[in-house]
């Protein structure tokens, strides 16, 4: 009996260092990737991220864990290109199917864009605007697409062009979408990342556009990192994955996105397909927008009408609670 709890406490230890390495390493980690590295169940690597959080080595945050301190760190691009994989997949796969021959768009820097234009390679008749040299590479090869780099000084820990000359020659750019990614998303400020000259950049970008739309996972909702990029009432679409069924604050946090106007978009869900029926078309006006602004394809008297939450002082059972969110994330995929 001794031996059995020395060697579970053992077990118990060598996983939260590993959590802990893992974390430090990439500044944010979804349980779903912990418990697949560390080779055990989500329920137990939550357990152990309690037990990580109450020692102020790391926070826990919508369905991961990330750095003390509030604001999360950016990663290199060799730990993003490894977190949440099939996630950035199914939403660069559903993102692409809201782009139409011809279009004119532009694609920002990150590992999921990097998925969307891979897919964007099929279709003809396209033009990308873009400061990544990694949605360049994907898109050299691809028949009928051209590609339109910005200027602008590389910054290596993602392979984008930044500064004032890649902000200068998006000045006059008129497009019909702008698709985003970041380290973070929250109802309250938006999408944001953690470096400012990339904050810079994706606002030069979304200037150039008539609709934006953001990419991002269940891990990075209601993740807040230092530098807005772009406001809440800026974001026409937001595309990211279905979360994970404890994660009961990932689906709040989108249902306060639906409720400031932000058009819902799920890839991966059970019903195999994505949320809000046909992509709104997109808006060719050449009008310029602030940041922040008012909402563009906002159809006065047509804000969005989810489910109210519980009743404050009601105790829901966990049956309950569980058809409650099932309920909630069904009307964000009828949307």
């Amino acid at each position: 009996m001794v031996v059995g709890v020395t060697v579970s406490f053992v077990f118990a230890a060598e996983r939260r260092q590993l959590i802990l390495e893992m974390v430090r390493a990439n500044g944010a980690v979804s349980l779903r990737e912990l418990a697949r590295v560390v080779q055990t169940s989500e329920v137990t690597v939550r357990r152990d991220v309690r037990a990580l959080e109450a020692e102020g080595l790391l926070d826990r945050r919508h369905g991961g864990a990330v750095l003390p301190g509030g604001f999360t760190r950016e990663s290199g691009f060799p730990q993003k290109s490894h977190l949440a994989t099939a996630e950035k997949t199914a939403i660069a796969d559903l993102a692409a199917s809201l782009v139409e021959e011809g279009e004119a768009i532009v694609v920002g820097a990150g590992t999921t864009t990097q998925e969307l234009a891979r897919r964007l390679a099929r279709v003809p008749g396209l033009t990308v605007v873009t400061n990544s040299l990694l949605v360049a590479q994907a898109l050299a090869h691809a028949n009928r697409v051209e590609v339109v780099m910005t200027g602008g000084t590389l910054r290596g820990s993602n392979y984008a062009l930044v500064g004032s000359g890649a902000e200068q020659s998006l000045q006059g750019l008129r497009v019909s979408k702008a698709f985003l990614s970041g380290s973070g998303l929250t109802a309250e400020r938006g999408l944001s990342t953690s470096n400012m000259l990339s904050a810079s950049v994706d606002r030069a970008l979304v200037q150039a556009a008539a609709e934006v739309v953001v990419l991002a996972d269940h891990t990075k909702l209601g993740t807040d990192t230092m530098f807005q990029t772009v406001p809440t009432d800026v974001i026409t679409r937001l595309v990211t994955d279905d979360p994970p069924g404890h994660d009961d604050r990932a689906v709040t946090e989108l249902q306060a996105l639906a409720d400031q106007g932000v058009q819902i978009s799920v890839a991966g869900g059970s019903g195999g397909g994505a949320t809000g029926g046909d992509p709104a078309p997109a808006r060719q006006s050449r009008r310029d927008m602030p940041l922040p602004g008012p909402r563009r394809n906002q159809v006065h008297g047509t804000a969005p009408q989810l489910r109210t939450a519980t009743v404050l002082g009601e105790q829901p059972s966990t049956g309950e609670r569980e058809r409650e969110r099932a309920a909630r994330v069904a009307d964000l995929r009828r949307r």
